[in-house]
């Protein structure tokens, strides 16, 4: 019954299996290949650089407070009735007209906010190209990764591929036997548990490949129609020739830089209600063009206005409420900085202890793969030679796959420390 039951697993996962190959192309990929599109096709990256474009849209916004604007047209006053002189004298029976026509010429150049707000944008669009670079370092990092885990689910299926047909040729050899009375029918009806289990194991593994090939995809930003393969076959450890981690090396971190230009700019906004008081208004006008009655000759007349002066809000003397605003802001960013610095030292601490313990592993992992290698190649050996047990190759085979996964298992998570390690310490993918 439980053969049965196992039977029908098996079948379903290979038609699950067949189905999804027929349907999905295969695109081979290695690790180069996903450090370039993850750069290029993925959306978050491209939404940073589009909200990039944005702050420095922004920017150059802030830069047009002391450009003038121009004006042309023309302007009429009519009035009919009763009119008050400068002093006081009420004129009635009035009826008059004036239009105007030209070119004219005005500017309010607002020192305090022009100047301070342009350094305030420049801050902000220097943060928004730091939060871009530090997104993308986090994409493509977590699509190395994915990419290890895809790798690594790929080389386990392969791997369980060629023992599933070895243990299908030890089935077929332990039921000549059997048919030849040197072995017990539940000889034969073991290996065929073993062959169907390690069926199982090796679909499974095909699934988990497939699932991570999806993840990748949409990642990278893909046609759902392909099936993503490692052209990688061998899993090997990678390393890199970096600096020892720094306590101050947070600076380097495109986080910490966006997050201090973020609170530049806010200190920025809150010496306009400082210095800024100091610096005045300066509003100036020109128009050139004809002025006269409706039925009277028109004349050529023009005319210059100018004012500098300074103001002082009342508002912020009694309530500071601006001051108050931008102080809390600051505050709360410098608050971000400390969590950031705090995080940095986290990202370091853990992806340091992770390849220092990993890397004792890959040691005890390659002894353990050698040693189940050889005592299964021995057990084998053995049960041709009809001096070993089916059950002694099948745990001999079962110990061979537990330190053959975990050493693909193991190299896969100290490449990705490894990248870890890279990203957190500053460096750009």
């Amino acid at each position: 019954m439980k053969n049965n039951f196992r039977n029908i697993v098996v079948s379903l996962l290979l038609v699950l299996a067949t189905f999804t190959a027929r349907a999905q192309q295969n695109f081979p990929v290695n690790l180069e290949t996903v450090l370039k599109l993850a750069s290029a096709n993925n959306l978050t990256i491209q939404e940073y650089k589009l909200k990039e474009q944005q702050a420095l849209a922004e920017q150059s916004k802030a830069k047009e407070w002391w450009l003038p604007d121009i004006y042309t047209g023309a302007s009429t006053h009519f009035l009919n009735g009763n009119a008050m002189n400068t002093d006081g004298t009420i004129f009635t029976g009035v009826n008059r007209d004036i239009l105007w026509a030209g070119l004219g010429i005005f500017a309010e150049i607002d020192f305090k906010n022009g100047f301070y707000q342009t350094l305030a944008a420049k801050q902000k669009s220097q943060a928004a190209n730091y939060f871009s670079v530090a997104e993308k370092n986090k994409v493509i990092l977590n699509a190395v990764q994915i990419y290890f885990d895809l790798q690594a689910e790929q080389l386990k299926c392969l791997f369980l591929q060629g023992l599933v047909i070895q243990a299908d040729t030890l089935s077929q050899q332990i039921k000549i036997k059997v048919d030849a009375g040197l072995l017990y029918q539940s000889d034969y009806l073991m290996s065929q548990s073993n062959y169907n289990h390690l069926k199982i194991s090796m679909l499974q593994a095909k699934m988990e490949w497939q699932k991570k090939s999806t993840e990748l995809t949409n990642l990278l930003n893909l046609e759902n129609s392909i099936s993503l393969v490692s052209a990688d076959t061998t899993l090997i450890p990678v390393s890199f020739t970096v600096q020892q981690p720094d306590i101050n090396g947070f600076e380097k971190r495109q986080e910490y830089l966006a997050l201090n230009s973020e609170l530049q700019s806010f200190q920025a906004l809150r010496n306009s209600t400082n210095q800024g008081l100091l610096l005045p208004k300066l509003r100036l006008g020109f128009d050139n063009g004809v002025f006269g009655a409706y039925t009277n000759p028109v004349s050529n007349t023009y005319q210059i206005n100018a004012s500098l002066i300074w103001t002082l809000p009342l508002g912020r003397l009694f309530y500071k409420g601006d001051l108050k605003k931008y102080d809390a802001q600051i505050f709360i960013q410098q608050n971000k900085i400390e969590q950031f610095k705090s995080q940095y030292q986290k990202e370091i601490s853990i992806a340091v202890s992770k390849i220092h313990i990993i890397n004792e592993q890959i040691s005890f992992a390659k002894d353990a793969l050698q040693t189940s290698s050889e005592a299964l190649s021995q057990s084998i050996e053995r049960q041709i030679l009809g001096t070993a047990k089916p059950y002694e190759v099948f745990q001999a085979q079962q110990f061979y796959i537990e330190a053959k996964i975990e050493y693909i298992k193991t190299i896969s998570e100290y490449n990705k420390a490894q990248f870890e390690l890279m990203v957190a310490m500053g460096n750009e993918l």
